[in-house]
């Protein structure tokens, strides 16, 4: 079974741009893509500012040159801890501030219950060890940028860029 993490290259807002600009990555945001290759899931300002699932059943549903992929082999055992770390973060908010100053501050800013795109996906791979905590150390991290999250995914054994 794969599931994929898809990071997006476009700038569909002045948020897009920012978040470029100021961690120095072609990549904005990024989504967690379940095994059924239907199923979406990241929190991101403008949808809700909440995780929520978004149903994209076919390429047309986006512009697959505006995003790229990284795949991991995953067990059933994994899906159901995404799935389950995400029932339990569905209703948090956007962690603006803590983004805001995580990037501002040399150490890191969390408000707990609140999230952003990023870190969502980092948290819900460790959890459910797709990515080995000793690689990711997201307690080590005072910034957990879109960018970031390429390079630990990209750079993990068990991964294959797309």
């Amino acid at each position: 079974m794969k599931i994929r993490v898809g990071f997006y290259l476009g700038e569909d807002s002045l948020y897009d741009k920012i978040v470029k600009w100021w961690t120095s990555s072609p990549y904005c945001h990024a989504e967690l893509i379940m095994p059924d290759g239907k199923t979406w899931i990241s929190i991101r300002p403008g949808q809700s500012d909440i995780p929520t699932q978004i149903l994209k059943k076919e390429k047309s549903d986006y512009n697959p040159d505006l995003w790229e992929f990284v795949e991991f082999d995953i067990t059933e055992q994994q899906r159901d801890q995404i799935l389950e770390f995400y029932e339990m973060t569905k209703g948090c908010s956007y962690d603006w501030f803590g983004m805001i100053m995580s990037h501002i501050l040399p150490w890191r800013v969390k408000r707990q219950g609140r999230w952003y795109c990023s870190e969502w996906v980092a948290y819900a791979l460790r959890i459910s060890n797709v990515l080995d905590w000793r690689n990711v150390r997201i307690y080590r991290r005072a910034r957990l940028s879109p960018g970031w999250l390429h390079g630990i995914c990209v750079n993990s054994i068990n991964s294959t860029v797309l």
